[in-house]
Order: C-alpha cells, then structure tokens, then sequence
C-alpha cells in the first residue's frame, strides 16, 4: 500500500515485465558484439548452440566504496586463454577465435598466440571444427579461414610477420553481412562440411 496526502490510501498498480526482445542485426555494433548477436539467432532459431568463452580472472582484491557496491581493484588471468568461442552445430563441435584488423593488405600474425594454434591444432585432431573469423574493419569485409590453413602458415611464415589478403581471399570464404544473421558464418561451415563428419579442406 501506498500512502497519499490527506489520509487517502491507494493501492499501487504493478505491472508486470514483459521479458526483453532479443534484437538481432544491430547497426553499429562492433565485431564481437555482432558475433554474439549471430550466436544468438542461432540459439533462438535452434541452429547451433555456440557461446563465448568465459575469460578465466583470478580476482585478488576488492573494495567495498559503498555497502550495496563492489569494485575489483585488482586481478589476473589464470590461465592462458584459447580461442574466443565453442559450441555444438548439428552434432559437430564448432571452436574458433574472431579477430580483427586496421590493416587494408594483409593480417598481423601477432593478434595469435602459440596457445591459440595449438589449442585449435588439438580440435582439429579430435575431428572438431577449427577456424578463424578475420575482420577487416576499413575494408568492412569478413572472411571465414580454416585452422587447416591457418596452422601451416603460422608455423612455416612467421618471419612474413602477416597474411596477405590474397592468401585469405584464396583459402579462406567471404561471409556476406546479413541482416538476420548479421555475420552468417555457419553458412560457409554448413558447405565445407557437404554432409560429411570431417572438416575438409577447401580443396578435397
């Protein structure tokens, strides 16, 4: 009950919450965010359940500059991290890191780390689907490459210290932006698997 002057007592009105509509393809939004917007017009559609990997963070101190409130003054990470998402699609453990670049003619080698490799090396031995999303943000092109691809490279080239954007125009696949899914990546995964269980190369 709510009191009200002159002595009037009212009942408050309460409204129910309507649960929040999930928005998809949103202008403006910058790589990553697009990305889990996709993942979650997967879930909702039941396409494929893929998620964002927590970042594992060793929290060490803490304050407290109100009762109500606490702020993480310090921490670090745990561990190395591997790859930025996982998850199932028709039956098929998907595992990939999305990366973006300034850079008009080629990607920078460093934006990986040799646990990244190896970690998507493993998933490709165990039969998973391993691959990178490459963003070019002032060419506003993406592109889908294979862990098969990329691995050989970053092994034997490092001293080129990038990939050339032909090399990825030749290996890898151009993901058109959509609006409904915004980055609809799981179309090129849906080709290159034709069917089959493995993850084939571009060329068998």
């Amino acid at each position: 009950m709510v009191n009200y002057p002159a002595g009037m007592l009212r009942s408050k009105k309460i409204t129910p919450r309507q649960p929040k509509a999930i928005m998809f393809g949103k202008r403006g939004m910058d790589f990553e965010a697009e990305i889990n917007a996709t993942n979650a017009y997967y879930l909702a559609h039941g396409l494929a359940v893929i998620h964002k990997k927590p970042t594992p963070v060793q929290i060490v101190k803490v304050d407290y500059p109100q009762r109500s409130r606490a702020k993480i003054t310090e921490a670090y990470f745990r561990q190395a991290s591997t790859t930025d998402y996982s998850g199932v699609y028709q039956g098929h453990y998907i595992d990939f890191e999305a990366k973006e670049t300034q850079n008009k003619t080629s990607f920078p080698l460093k934006n990986f780390h040799a646990h990244q490799i190896l970690h998507m090396e493993n998933v490709v031995e165990q039969n998973g689907i391993a691959f990178v999303l490459l963003h070019f943000t002032v060419l506003s092109r993406t592109f889908l490459l294979k862990a098969t691809d990329l691995i050989p490279f970053y092994k034997e080239k490092q001293g080129q210290k990038s990939i050339p954007i032909a090399f990825i125009e030749d290996k890898g696949y151009e993901i058109s932006k959509n609006k409904l899914p915004s980055i609809p990546y799981l179309d090129c995964i849906h080709k290159l698997l034709g069917g089959n269980s493995h993850f084939k190369s571009k060329t068998q």
